[in-house]
C-alpha cells in the first residue's frame, strides 16, 4: 500500500505550494460537500483524561472508508510536543484492505484550513474580497488559516493577537515574506476593528470568551475552530443570538462547538445544505462557522493528497499486509519454525 510520511508530506506541500494545495483542496471538500448525504455521517469517538482527548474519526462513501487517529493536548508544548499529533487511511470497501496511509498532522491543518476557505467562500460578505482578516491565536494552524482564507478572498491584510509574544512573532516571521501585511495588535478588539472576516483559534481547553459581541461589526464572517470538545468555546454568547450559525454536523458540534451552551433547539444550518442550495446562506446578518472538524473533511483531504502524489517520489510502497500465496496459510508465511522439545 502506498504511505506519505511527514517528510514526504512536507516536501510535497513545500514543492507544490501551501497555498495552491490548501485552494486545491478547498475544491475537492466541495465536490464532497454536495455529495455528503452520500456519506455515512457519525461523531467521532472520543476518549477523554485529564491532560487531552484521544479521537477516531471514520466516514465511508460506500466505496471507501476512510478513518483518522487524532490527539488534542494542549499541555504538550510545554514538554516540547505537539499539541496536536495524527494519522489517517484509506481502505477499499470491497476487500476491506487499506489502500493508503499518510501522516495528517500536517494533513490536518491543511484540511481545516481549506475547510475554513470553503466556509468563507460561501458565508463571507461581499467586501471581504481583498479585506482584512484578524486572526485570534497565533499557534500552529495560524499561518494556514491565513493562506486558506487568501486562497478564497484574496486577503492579503491581516490584523493578530495572542497572549503569548513568541508564538505572535513566529506567526509574522513565517507569513511576512509570503507577501501579507501584518498588524500585530495589543487585544483580541483591535485586531477584530476593521476586520471582514474574524478567526479564533486558540488553544485552551477551557470554556473562555475571547471575542465580544461589541468587537465585531455587524455582518462579518466568523469562522469559530478552537472550541472543538467539550468544556471548550471561544465566543461571546451574545455573537452566536445575533448571528446566522453554520456548522458541519448537527449532532457532534451540539456537544463539542461553539453551540455547545445554547439550547437543544438552538437553530443552526449545516454548511452543506447551502453549497447543495437546499437551505439559504449569507444574509444581512453576522455568520459564524462554527467549526469543529468532521471524518468527511478529513476523507477528502486523504483522497486529494493520494492523488496528487500517486506514483510520486512522495509516495512509498510500505509492507503492511500480510499476502500468502495460500490465503488460507497465513501460518506458511513465517516460514520454517524452529521445532520445540
Amino acid at each position: 500500500m502506498q504511505f506519505v510520511s511527514v517528510r514526504n508530506m512536507a516536501r510535497w506541500v513545500s514543492s507544490t505550494g501551501p497555498e495552491a494545495v490548501i485552494a486545491g483542496m478547498v475544491d475537492v471538500l466541495e465536490r464532497d460537500f454536495r455529495r455528503w448525504p452520500d456519506f455515512e455521517r457519525t461523531p467521532r469517538l472520543a476518549a477523554h483524561s485529564a491532560v487531552g482527548v484521544i479521537e477516531l474519526m471514520p466516514t465511508t462513501d460506500g466505496e471507501q472508508y476512510g478513518f483518522k487517529y487524532v490527539n488534542g493536548h494542549p499541555g504538550n508544548p510545554a514538554h516540547g510536543l505537539q499539541t496536536v499529533t495524527a494519522f489517517g487511511v484509506l481502505a477499499d470497501v470491497y476487500t476491506g484492505y487499506p489502500t493508503f496511509l499518510a501522516e495528517m498532522t500536517l494533513l490536518t491543518a491543511l484540511r481545516t484550513a481549506a475547510t475554513s476557505g470553503l466556509a468563507a467562500r460561501w458565508l463571507a460578505p461581499p467586501e471581504a474580497r481583498d479585506g482584512v482578516m484578524a486572526m485570534i491565536g497565533t499557534g500552529s494552524q495560524a499561518e494556514f488559516q491565513a493562506l486558506g482564507i487568501r486562497s478564497q478572498l484574496g486577503v492579503a491584510r491581516l490584523r493578530v493577537f495572542d497572549v503569548d509574544p513568541a508564538a505572535t512573532s513566529k506567526f509574522v516571521r513565517n507569513l511576512a515574506p509570503l507577501g501579507f501585511e501584518v498588524t500585530v495588535c495589543a487585544s483580541a478588539a483591535e485586531a477584530a476593528r476593521g476586520a471582514q472576516v474574524v478567526t479564533t483559534c486558540t488553544a485552551d481547553k477551557q470554556n473562555a470568551t475571547v471575542l465580544h459581541l461589541d468587537d465585531i461589526a455587524p455582518g462579518v464572517h466568523v469562522n469559530a475552530i478552537g472550541g472543538d470538545c467539550p468544556g471548550k468555546t471561544e465566543l461571546d454568547p451574545r455573537i452566536l443570538q445575533a448571528a446566522d450559525v453554520f456548522v458541519e454536523h448537527t449532532e457532534q458540534t451540539r456537544v463539542e462547538g461553539e453551540i455547545q451552551h445554547q439550547p437543544a433547539d438552538f437553530a443552526v444550518t449545516e454548511l452543506w445544505q447551502v453549497i447543495r442550495g437546499e437551505r439559504a446562506g449569507r444574509g444581512s446578518r453576522t455568520t459564524v462557522f462554527d467549526s469543529v472538524g468532521f471524518a468527511i473533511e478529513d476523507f477528502s483531504a486523504l483522497t486529494y493528497v493520494r492523488d496528487a502524489v500517486r506514483d510520486s517520489a512522495f509516495a512509498e510502497t510500505i509492507d503492511l499486509i500480510a499476502g500468502p500465496e495460500d490465503p488460507k496459510d497465513l501460518f506458511g508465511v513465517i516460514g520454517a519454525p524452529v521445532p520445540t522439545g
